[in-house]
């Protein structure tokens, strides 16, 4: 079984950009916690990052024929935007959680809507790149789950 992680715009200058909020980890460390925390949990991972609306809408598409099972996705500053995104993602018909490094609710007035968290199954925002884990960990208790 395979999880897909998706990171938006930007997120590619994690560790350089704005540390302050976003901290020291680079996309490189992220992604390689990510992967091996999920091979400890017996999934395979796979990770995406675009600048890029249409790539990220074209690798969710990808997902819905290629074994993933689930999807984490940071949007970035696509969350507030991008109906397309959303539309995307509720129609490959995956579950999803949404991840946020920082606390979103305690910045700027527009990042508080989402455009994703209304197809989400859950919404992970302010805990740093831990929120990374914390949403492999929910899919991992989740897929393992009986289904009924």
């Amino acid at each position: 079984m395979s999880i897909l992680l998706l990171n938006g715009p930007n997120l590619n200058l994690l560790g350089t950009r704005e540390p302050h909020i976003y901290g020291a980890d680079t996309l490189a460390d992220v992604e390689r916690r990510f992967v091996d925390e999920a091979h400890v949990l017996g999934f395979a991972a796979q990770c995406f990052q675009s600048n890029h609306e249409g790539a990220l809408i074209d690798r969710i598409h990808a997902a819905r024929l290629d074994g993933t099972r689930a999807i984490v996705i940071n949007p970035g500053g696509l969350t507030h935007t991008s109906v397309a995104l959303r539309d995307a993602l509720a129609g490959v018909a995956l579950p999803v959680v949404e991840v946020h490094i920082s606390n979103v609710h305690k910045r700027e007035e527009f990042r508080h809507h989402s455009f994703i968290s209304g197809i989400a199954d859950g919404v992970i925002a302010g805990l740093g790149v831990f929120g990374y884990s914390a949403a492999l960990r929910y899919f991992a208790a989740k897929l393992a789950a009986p289904q009924g």
